[in-house]
């Protein structure tokens, strides 16, 4: 998830607890990198380098079972997570206030227990960007939802873009 407030309050509105917000490593590195890219901050391109080391064991074990998905995230990227941590609140205190670097790590914090979420289940992905593809062209194609004519004919091409979508991630 990319911070949307709407999925907060969804998940916030469960009392039981069953839903958990998995947020999306990209959108939290995004902020890192855009700052790395205008300054060469070596405290933003020390995270760039953790989070590419948790996309290369993502890499290794894409496509693999749940389980063996979340014994190896258990044993080789939970301890980069658990550091990284660690890194942010050592490293958050030492930044002047205002700046984008401390505003990103503020972010980050802010959003840990879901950016960690991946950590705990095999089936939940880093990211994001596996889903947000498939909605790209319903997206883009959001406008022609205007003319449904109904709520009702907006209700069945939100439902055939659903079915269009789960069908080409499963190669169907």
């Amino acid at each position: 998830m990319d911070g949307y407030d709407g999925f907060k309050r969804l998940a916030g509105e469960r009392a039981d607890g069953s839903v958990r917000l998995a947020f999306c490593w990209v959108h939290m590195r995004r902020a890192f990198y855009q700052f790395y890219a205008s300054t060469k901050s070596p405290v933003a391109a020390e995270l760039l380098a953790q989070v590419a080391s948790l996309y290369e064991i993502e890499a290794e074990i894409r496509g693999s079972p749940a389980e063996h998905r979340h014994a190896v995230r258990d044993a080789r990227s939970r301890p980069i997570v658990t550091a990284l941590h660690a890194w942010l609140e050592e490293q958050l205190p030492r930044l002047p206030g205002s700046s984008d670097l401390t505003k990103a790590m503020r972010d980050a914090l802010r959003h840990w227990p879901g950016l960690v979420a991946f950590l705990d289940d095999g089936r939940i992905e880093m990211d994001t960007n596996v889903v947000e593809r498939a909605i790209r062209p319903v997206t883009l194609n959001q406008k022609n939802a205007l003319f449904a004519g109904s709520d009702g004919g907006a209700r069945h091409w939100a439902i055939a873009m659903t079915l269009i979508a789960t069908a080409k991630l499963n190669g169907v």
